[in-house]
């Protein structure tokens, strides 16, 4: 696979499994890095199915989760301890099986509205700078709700209230893109070939949002590639 513009590397990975295990894998070696360097690992996290399968494996490996604090790339407007929200996989498929401090947990207010969570987590987030984001790549490239042509995704504020998405809800909270962009280290996880043709966009040099990350470490299983090597 060539590589995707703008990225620090690329790895291919079998199948979603293996994606998961490695990126877990990951995660456990700059958490410790980070917590021997500095005494924290600033961690924000991402929803959907594959960063779910790497969550599991995380409770598996041995990580200080004491020094751990846990923040959010982006969260949908919907009640708390929605199904649906991000916050809540997270809890089921990480937080009930590790030893993390409760108080270090820093959940979006997404039931608040999209403009009064946003303006609540940049005071959470204010002089912090992650150690790690995960994201990944939605059909159309958006990555965290940071979606083409949506005016949030060109905003210069740290956390930004989205209106209008495309896909329901449509009001939602996400980190932005200099937020993003600001982390030490920022990883996709892609897997699937519903992901392939935003690869394709990517490399045909189509400003996408994921494509405005910058220097990001990009894990993609074969099933994404949109050339098969």
């Amino acid at each position: 696979m060539n590589m995707m513009p703008n990225a620090q590397a690329v790895f291919v990975h079998e199948d979603p499994k293996s994606l998961a295990v490695a990126v877990a894998e990951r995660i456990a070696r700059l958490a410790d890095e980070a917590i021997a360097e500095r005494g924290v690992f600033h961690l924000a996290l991402a929803g959907g199915e594959t960063p779910r399968r790497c969550y599991e494996r995380l409770v598996q490996l041995d990580i200080d989760w004491a020094h751990v604090q846990i923040y959010f790339g982006d969260e949908r407007c919907l009640p708390k301890g929605d199904a649906k929200r991000n916050d809540s996989m997270a809890r089921e498929a990480l937080f009930d099986h590790v030893a993390l401090p409760r108080g270090n947990i820093h959940c979006m207010m997404a039931e608040l509205g999209a403009t009064a969570a946003a303006a609540r987590y940049m005071v959470v987030l204010a002089g912090i700078r992650l150690d790690l984001v995960l994201l990944g790549i939605g059909e159309d490239g958006h990555t965290a709700s940071l979606f083409p042509g949506n005016t949030a995704t060109d905003s210069h504020d740290a956390v930004v209230p989205v209106f209008n998405a495309p896909k329901p809800p449509t009001d939602r909270v996400s980190l932005g893109m200099g937020m993003l962009n600001a982390a030490r280290v920022k990883l996709f996880l892609v897997a699937g070939e519903g992901k392939r043709r935003a690869l394709e966009r990517i490399l045909q040099d189509e400003i996408l949002p994921a494509a405005r990350v910058i220097n990001a470490e990009w894990h993609v299983d074969r099933a994404a590639l949109p050339i098969k090597i």
